[in-house]
């Protein structure tokens, strides 16, 4: 996987991926023009996405309706250090499932990648590389 991230102007962010491009920027009140998602609600968007996948699939392996199945995703904002806790995923089926099927999907739901990441969190590095200026 591969994401590379370029600085457009003020505090606003493109970020490109396989020829597909989404912006991050900060509301007004946070020096930003608003146009675009936070970096934390882009966060909470790619595992609210990665949730309604596995999902999804879980409904359609077992011929039950996804269509207009919505995910909620909340979270609260830490501090010590500024990060995101408390995090609240929401599944919501089109229909009513039995009581087997409620726990398979939220189990299919923990499966997704984004899910896992997050508990069992990677190692991550940060490496700075300069440009020589002439």
């Amino acid at each position: 996987m591969d994401v590379q991230v370029t600085y457009q102007d003020g505090v606003k962010f493109q970020a490109s991926c396989r020829g597909h491009q989404i912006f991050s920027d900060q509301p007004l009140d946070n020096h930003g023009q608003d146009e675009g998602m936070t970096p934390p609600e882009w966060f909470l968007s790619s595992l609210g996405a990665c949730v309604g996948f596995y999902a999804v699939k879980y409904l359609e392996i077992r011929h039950l309706d996804a269509k207009g199945l919505a995910i909620s995703v909340t979270a609260d904002k830490a501090e010590s250090p500024v990060r995101i806790d408390n995090i609240r995923i929401q599944i919501t089926t089109p229909t009513a499932l039995e009581t087997r099927h409620q726990k398979g999907l939220e189990r299919a739901a923990d499966a997704c990648i984004i899910h896992n990441t997050l508990t069992h969190p990677p190692m991550m590095t940060t490496e700075i590389l300069s440009v020589a200026i002439a």
